[in-house]
């Protein structure tokens, strides 16, 4: 990856759905050029797809945590493969430290969040969990 590279990244970074041509104009390139770049970029895996972000408006009304789980050792596939089944789950990191897994959850209410919680404690290979619930946003650079 080199310079121009990384700053066609930092553009479609900002808006995924910016027109080849303004990108090329943007980065001072042929529109067949950028083309493509992002094609190679694809097809390395540095670009792994495209996403709708909704906006705060449109998640606004949605109760928001982070968890910290420790889990068993050896049972990180199975306590994943409960993860996917719940709904208010949005993100799965592993970790390293105290903690072997990060979650990220949004829930509409907090019934919801209270069920999904009870939820992930009693996935078995979950030793224990800690739960942050986030008031408010004062840094979001990820759009």
């Amino acid at each position: 990856m080199d310079e121009k590279d990384r700053e066609l990244l930092a553009q479609l970074e900002g808006n995924a759905r910016l027109p080849v041509a303004t990108l090329a104009r943007r980065l001072g390139l042929a529109r067949s050029t950028v083309q493509a770049r992002i094609e190679r970029l694809e097809e390395k895996g540095i670009i792994a797809g495209y996403a709708l972000r909704l906006g705060d408006a449109a998640r606004g009304d949605r109760i928001r945590a982070t968890v910290l789980i420790a889990i068993e050792p050896r049972s990180t596939p199975a306590v994943l493969a409960r993860l996917k089944t719940l709904a208010a789950v949005e993100t799965a990191h592993t970790a390293s430290g105290r903690f072997d897994m990060i979650l990220q959850l949004a829930a509409a209410s907090t019934t919801e969040l209270d069920q999904t919680l009870d939820a992930i404690g009693e996935i078995d290979g979950v030793k224990s969990s800690e739960s942050l619930i986030h008031l408010s946003t004062r840094i979001n650079r990820l759009g």
